[in-house]
């Protein structure tokens, strides 16, 4: 558990980048990430999701855009990749054989105590993850 910073009272909740372009994209699950992102006092965000969420709205709408897109995600508590989130990812991602970025955020979310909220299948299946597939409308 993350106790060097002020989270907020359970329950968390962390999204991952794929819900938030989800859900700046306005495509079809996106009121499935409303009902997190909209709770900004339970949001929990990795700078991760910082990174990617910028990345991609960088390359598809320009510098601006990316700064709007980031400044609406940085509503939640901001949690940093620090050595020992470092270490668990690494652990999570040998363990479960995902990318690096998805281990980091997966990392963070347990140490926040805080449920993940996703559309991308690396994470379906796994314990205190609310997954959608991308063609579901309701999980």
């Amino acid at each position: 558990m993350i106790d060097s910073i002020d989270l907020p009272d359970p329950p968390r909740h962390l999204v991952d980048s794929s819900g938030w372009l989800e859900y700046f994209a306005d495509d079809q699950n996106a009121d499935f990430f409303a009902e997190p992102i909209h709770q900004t006092g339970k949001l929990v965000v990795s700078t991760v999701n910082i990174y990617e969420v910028f990345k991609h709205v960088l390359r598809e709408r320009g510098e601006d855009e990316a700064l709007r897109a980031v400044a609406y995600v940085k509503q939640g508590v901001v949690v940093g990749l620090d050595s020992s989130l470092a270490i668990q990812a690494a652990r999570i991602s040998h363990e479960r054989k995902i990318p690096m970025a998805d281990s980091m955020i997966l990392a963070t979310s347990r140490a926040c105590d805080a449920e993940l909220w996703t559309q991308d299948s690396d994470f379906e299946g796994i314990e205190d993850v609310r997954y959608i597939s991308k063609s579901e409308e309701e999980s």
